[in-house]
């Protein structure tokens, strides 16, 4: 999907475009340069519908720039941006993708080296080589259909989770859903961090998946699902999106794990190759500033990565809610480690004679 979201080039307001007080003395340099490229295009895994309160903000920043904004799912933007790469073809100037270790490893070959001037404000963990930038704070939750799962039945646990289904068999009898691990890339990193955070994953997985498990390539499918009752419970879903849905579907209900709750944290960076680097690097700033943030946090619901964010819904306000129970997926080189062909290959193989899928 292509969302271009403009206003007038050559409003008024594009004179008064200044760097902002605390960013280089020479960044002005980079705002002429974009506002003569006139463009910017974003390659995303976030859905258009989120994203627009972020597209919108950025254009009454610079109003001179458009954005082209592409939505895809993890692995379709995968694919195409490798493909354009490989044959210098037009291609995204950033890419912002939820599949972290795939987002990586397209930087460790195609991404321009940028230090933001907002990377101080970010957690050290997020910050990969001045290269690639954790942008939200996001909780992979459990969700439930409020109508037909008894409070007392709610997971509290994988363990629990598992449990519950192994019991029940007949009535969970593909009711359960979860990502397409070999579809969804976003899908296919959550297993393995669950693997490293869960020393009885695999045990889990089983139990998890004896009544027959549904899988889906798509968060919004799995919502649908679990709120129609067609599916009874979903894991390993972003909290954004459980939540947007749950303030207006009175049937989902969402619950955290509270032996571990994983984090991700959607990865941006400036292709080498970006014809409006300029730009790019304007937008994939404004995407982590304060302002940006805020944006995020409170327009589009999607929990800011920085602590000084207008309300709650931030790093700061999710470890308040959740504490200790909450483990990031670091952006750094560990995230690479099943991208090699054989351990991929291994884990796949091994996911697939567990799970039947």
């Amino acid at each position: 999907m292509v969302s271009m979201l403009a206003l007038p080039i050559g409003s008024a307001f594009s004179a008064s475009t200044t760097a902002p007080a605390n960013y280089p003395a020479d960044y002005q340099k980079v705002i002429d340069a974009a506002n003569k490229e006139g463009k910017v295009v974003v390659y995303s895994t976030t859905d258009t519908a989120a994203a627009a309160p972020l597209i919108k903000g950025f254009q009454a920043l610079y109003p001179d720039i458009s954005v082209e904004y592409n939505d895809m799912n993890s692995t379709e933007l995968y694919n195409r941006y490798i493909s354009e790469q490989a044959s210098s073809s037009g291609s995204g100037d950033v890419v912002w993708s939820s599949a972290m270790d795939t987002g990586l490893k397209l930087a460790s070959d195609y991404a321009l080296p940028y230090k933001s001037p907002e990377a101080g404000k970010l957690p050290s963990w997020a910050v990969w080589k001045d290269t690639v930038y954790g942008t939200t704070y996001e909780p992979l939750v459990f969700i439930y259909n409020k109508r037909l799962i008894k409070a007392e039945e709610i997971p509290t646990s994988h363990a629990t989770l598992a449990t519950l289904i192994k019991g029940q068999q007949d009535r969970f009898k593909n009711k359960v859903t979860t990502y397409d691990i070999e579809k969804s890339a976003l899908g296919f990193m959550l297993a393995v961090e669950d693997m490293k955070n869960d020393p009885h994953y695999f045990e889990h997985l089983k139990d998890t998946a004896s009544a027959g498990m549904v899988v889906q390539s798509s968060t919004g499918t799995m919502l649908e699902r679990v709120s129609s009752g067609e599916n009874l419970i979903g894991y390993n879903i972003l909290e954004p999106y459980a939540k947007t849905r749950a303030m207006k579907d009175p049937s989902l209900g969402i619950a955290y794990p509270t032996d571990y709750t994983l984090v991700l944290s959607r990865v941006t960076f400036i292709s080498k190759q970006a014809k409006n680097a300029n730009a790019a690097k304007l937008w994939l700033d404004y995407m982590l500033s304060q302002k940006g943030q805020d944006i995020l946090a409170n327009q589009a619901n999607i929990t800011s990565i920085r602590d000084d964010i207008t309300g709650d819904n931030d790093v700061a306000g999710t470890t308040q809610r959740l504490g200790s129970a909450l483990k990031p997926i670091p952006v750094n080189d560990s995230l690479l480690e099943y991208l090699q062909q054989n351990k991929r290959l291994d884990f796949l193989k091994k996911w697939r004679s567990i799970t039947g899928k």
